[in-house]
């Protein structure tokens, strides 16, 4: 019998084969994993760069929009929060309808979405813009994951290992890019640039990316998805506000949207124990180990997509470094993933998903500890650069092992479960750059707050990730 994630005519394919697969495309031509592969990770690319290319730009938008550094940030966050939103239905949606259908739209919403980002005249159309463009986004990773699973078959664990080190690229590529445009040209170049290369990947993908098969998951969950969204922005809010420097803990303006942050938390624990398929399945999270996976996705999140996209801002204002060089700081960081990625997803079947997860954060709060300090040899911009490639070295060990545990708790719905741990890893970058923003937006020194944000988070990556990694499940060997 077929079984539900196969991709029509694939069947009958040895998974040895990683280059050949005859796959009938729309068009009737056949076509390789690798250019399947390579269409994916390109799209993913583009959707990877846009969530570090504004960092280089904070300090711009601040100026040239009049916006504080708390709300600047907000371009950063507001990506990550509708990322959120989009994974968990998304990754529902990409099992229920087929992956490819929903990659082609998410395509869609993305250009256009940055090209209104682009015209933007004011910093609250263009958080609005940048939400709408992270449906679009957040859409690229489950449904690419379960796109790339498809294909590689029994070799999926390997090629889901590399295709973590696709992100990091995206990464390294963004602030480098962004650097380039605020000096050479202007900060709407950062979103503009996304429309040529969208377009492009848009034809490929509807020429070469096999139909893949659907499956009956039920219906779409759409009261979760508003719960999340009311979970999520009242806190984000109150934080942010935070960063005013009249208001308070006791300030309504905090505790108002927190505790409307808190209710829906409640309501949605209720909901989901009565939906038919939940958009956060907290029945599953009741399972020890897969609680801990996910909560650990969370740290790497903050870690990752939280302060560690705060490196470039932190660069500017401590040490007075230009667009360009904090740009290349966080590509400093995405070159230590990828050297490491794919190592990684070739020996984690011998050494199992502890061993990395430790090595890996381990080197990940070194690097962020010594961000924190007044560099004592190389520069302020050499001993940035050495303390970014220890972070990406960290991430690069840590992301596949991460990613596997969590996919094979429940290889049966890849997008979903993809969709589900992106979920957890983007809450923590949000609340990371929240807090961390909010905090420097109240202090007479910026770049002091944060350095101080960097040795907090180093210590708290260590003390959380070590007990929680025992209660993983060490599985060696594929899934």
């Amino acid at each position: 019998m077929r079984g539900n994630d196969e991709i029509a005519g694939t069947e009958d394919l040895s998974p040895a084969d990683p280059d050949v697969l005859d796959l009938v495309t729309p068009r009737g031509t056949s076509v390789s994993r690798r250019s399947i592969f390579f269409i994916v990770a390109s799209i993913m690319s583009m959707g990877a760069i846009d969530s570090t290319i504004v960092s280089t730009a904070l300090p711009t938008l601040r100026t040239d929009l009049h916006a504080r550094i708390n709300w600047s940030s907000w371009t950063i966050t507001i990506y990550q929060l509708g990322q959120v939103i989009a994974m968990p239905i998304t990754g529902r949606v990409s099992d229920q309808f087929g992956r490819k259908r929903v990659f082609i739209v998410a395509i869609v919403v993305f250009i256009s979405a940055s090209l209104a980002c682009g015209l933007s005249t004011n910093i609250y159309e263009l958080v609005f813009f940048r939400a709408i463009q992270a449906l679009g986004g957040g859409a690229f990773m489950p449904s690419a994951t379960g796109i790339v699973a498809d294909t590689y078959g029994k070799n999926r664990d390997r090629a889901i290992g590399m295709f973590t080190s696709i992100v990091p690229i995206g990464s390294m590529l963004g602030p480098v890019i962004g650097g380039a445009m605020i000096s050479f040209w202007t900060w709407r170049g950062v979103f503009l640039v996304n429309i040529p290369l969208g377009l492009i990947g848009l034809v490929l993908a509807v020429r070469m990316i096999p139909t893949s098969s659907k499956r009956d998951s039920g219906p779409a969950d759409y009261l979760g998805m508003l719960l999340m969204v009311v979970v999520i922005l009242p806190m984000m809010f109150g934080i942010t506000e935070l960063g005013i420097g009249h208001t308070h803990f006791t300030s309504p303006r905090f505790f108002a949207p927190e505790g409307i942050s808190a209710v829906a938390v409640a309501l949605y624990i209720r909901h989901a124990d009565r939906a038919q398929v939940p958009i956060i399945n907290i029945k599953l999270l009741k399972t020890r180990s897969y609680l801990a996976v996910n909560l650990i996705a969370g740290i790497y999140g903050g870690c990752a997509l939280g302060i560690g996209t705060l490196v470039p801002l932190y660069g500017e204002d401590r040490f007075g470094l230009k667009p360009v060089q904090v740009g290349s700081l966080l590509s400093a960081r995405g070159f230590g993933v990828i050297i490491l990625a794919g190592a990684t997803a070739f020996v984690m079947r011998r050494t199992g998903y502890r061993l990395p997860m430790m090595i890996g954060f381990g080197f990940a709060a070194l690097g962020m500890f010594m961000l924190a300090l007044n560099p004592p040899v190389f520069g302020a911009y050499g001993w940035m650069a050495l303390s970014s490639l220890l972070m990406g070295i960290g991430i690069g060990v840590s992301a596949p092992a991460t990613n596997n545990a969590a996919l094979a708790h429940n290889p049966e719905e890849i997008a979903s479960t993809a969709a589900l741990r992106g979920t957890f890893r983007q809450i923590g970058g949000i609340v990371s750059i929240s807090i961390a923003t909010a905090y420097a937006s109240r202090s007479l020194d910026p770049g002091i707050a944060l350095s101080h944000v960097f040795t907090i988070f180093s210590i708290i990556v260590v003390v959380l990730v070590v007990p929680l990694v025992f209660l993983v499940p060490n599985q060696k060997g594929t899934w």
